[in-house]
């Protein structure tokens, strides 16, 4: 709490300084901004302040020690003590602290807060006030205070004739006593030793680990931390590293250990390599998993996305450009049947359909496929270089020769113009098929078939160079990808099996 004498001083300066509350607790280094505000308006109302706030609640010696030892004890936090203890005010239990620990109070100087400075980090301040070689400025903004808090600290410590009678280099006078000059000495290269190391650990965790050089080195793992002091043992005391990264004896050793004992998970971090290079980085860890179980080796889902994070086995992604064919309403749109409802409980009863383009460096390829709603099983394609009608009507027809007698699925497809020609709306007739449409510009309603598209390109087209390659080497590429979707390509919604495995366990096909 604040005295009467401490609450008066702050409002008058508060006024002198025309109201600014930034600059009247940058010097006094109290209180909060609302409290001065509030000092303020009774200043206003009543013409003075209260003595109410005089009346400090009494604490024994044992008191004190007892909310202090916890402090210091129990990672020096004002805020927390003050909450286990149930006593005092924050400010109080900080004057306690320097009263019966001095020096012991931790400080966080952040910009912008504000900050109770003890007698020994002021004298600091002043002396590297004093002995700067730029300005007072610059010192001020990197102890986090004002440029006039550090002249006032320097004319309590000097008194005011020891500051008027100090040089124009702006250094202080050397101490009479050697002693004295040897301690200071001897104080600043251990300051100079600590800052250095921990400039090395940060430089080092930014070399070997790759975390940016403000990386907090509590934040790292006891492994990384290991790795740190290893690469500086020759250059610091293990114990001064130890410190520096805040890990115990026991834990570095264990990690050391840890270290050299075989990986038992060596065979199957063969098994996951393995199958990752086999699906030519394809699957992502649940598949690689499911494949790993189905072969007889029971691990945890958890342990295979371990060992893939370990080896970098990532699946690579990349955002796809759609292919428009959308030439306007060229004829009459029918209804959205489907109506983003992709589920169907036996085959042959929904159809999904569109294009898209794969653009290489021998020239743009393009496929046309149909999609099962049953299973995702691709019924049919076709690809060429020309988006054309011959393209989406062949694959049409050879969908339609699949069918069984009675069967007669609902075909869902965009807007675009090859779904709106005369040769696509009469095959759909002679085979009495019917016709859905999503809405204009709406690809949500055609979203399992974009799906497809997308982990076609994903696994199959894109972080792959096609210089070189041919139009029709290409063509062969695809399509033998469109076979390994159908036939090997595992799906988790099948039970870890592909389209084609799927339907020969339930008997649809032989």
């Amino acid at each position: 709490m604040y005295s009467y004498e401490d609450r008066i001083k702050a409002v008058r300066l508060y006024i002198k300084y025309d109201l600014s509350a930034a600059d009247t607790v940058r010097e006094l280094g109290y209180p909060s901004r609302k409290m001065l505000v509030r000092w303020y308006k009774e200043y206003l109302e009543t013409g003075g302040l209260h003595e109410g706030y005089d009346k400090h609640p009494v604490y024994t010696s044992a008191q004190k020690k007892a909310a202090v030892n916890y402090y210091l004890e129990h990672g020096r936090n004002i805020s927390r003590t003050v909450r286990a203890v149930g006593y005092p005010t924050r400010e109080t239990l900080a004057q306690w602290i320097d009263e019966l620990a001095p020096g012991e109070r931790k400080v966080r100087i952040r910009r912008g807060a504000v900050v109770q400075f003890s007698q020994e980090q002021k004298k600091d301040a002043v002396i590297e006030l004093c002995a700067r070689e730029g300005s007072a400025a610059a010192v001020a903004d990197k102890l986090g205070v004002s440029r006039i808090s550090l002249y006032k600290w320097k004319k309590e410590l000097l008194g005011e004739d020891d500051a008027k009678t100090m040089n124009r280099s702006g250094k202080p006078p050397f101490p009479e006593d050697k002693d004295v000059l040897l301690a200071e000495v001897e104080s600043l290269k251990k300051e100079l030793y600590r800052k250095q190391m921990e400039l090395d650990v940060l430089t080092k965790a930014a070399e070997i680990i790759k975390k940016d050089q403000g990386i907090n080195l509590r934040k790292l793992t006891n492994k990384e931390k290991t790795r740190l002091i290893d690469a500086l043992r020759t250059a610091y005391p293990l114990n001064d590293l130890l410190r520096m990264t805040s890990i115990s004896k026991s834990s570095y050793f264990y990690q050391k250990n840890a270290q050299i004992r075989p990986d038992k998970y060596a065979a199957l971090r063969t098994k996951v390599q393995e199958v990752f290079a086999e699906n030519q980085s394809r699957y992502g860890y649940r598949r690689v998993h499911a494949v790993i179980k189905s072969k007889g080796t029971i691990v945890s889902e958890k342990v295979v996305r371990r060992i893939m994070e370990e080896e970098q086995l990532v699946v690579p992604c990349k955002k796809k450009r759609k292919y428009s064919s959308y030439k306007g309403e060229i004829s009459p749109a029918v209804e959205n049947i489907v109506a983003r409802d992709f589920h169907a409980d036996v085959p042959n009863i929904k159809w999904l359909t569109d294009l898209t383009e794969f653009h290489i460096p021998a020239g743009k390829v393009y496929l046309s496929p149909i999609i099962d709603c049953f299973d995702g099983l691709v019924v049919s394609w076709t690809i060429g270089t020309s988006p054309d009608a011959e393209l989406v009507n062949t694959m049409l027809d050879d969908a339609i020769c699949n069918l069984k007698h009675g069967e007669h699925p609902i075909v869902h497809s965009d807007r675009g113009c090859h779904y709106r020609w005369p040769g696509w709306i009469s095959r759909m007739k002679n085979a009495a098929l019917t016709r859905s449409m999503s809405q204009k510009g709406c690809s949500p309603d055609n979203s399992a078939c974009e799906g497809f598209f997308g982990r076609l390109k994903n696994e199959m087209f894109y972080y792959r160079s096609w210089q070189g390659v041919s139009i029709d080497e290409f063509i062969n590429e695809l399509d033998n990808y469109l076979r390994w979707y159908n036939e090997k390509r595992i799906k988790m919604s099948l039970g870890a099996m592909s389209p084609v495995a799927y339907r020969r366990s339930i008997g649809l096909v032989a």
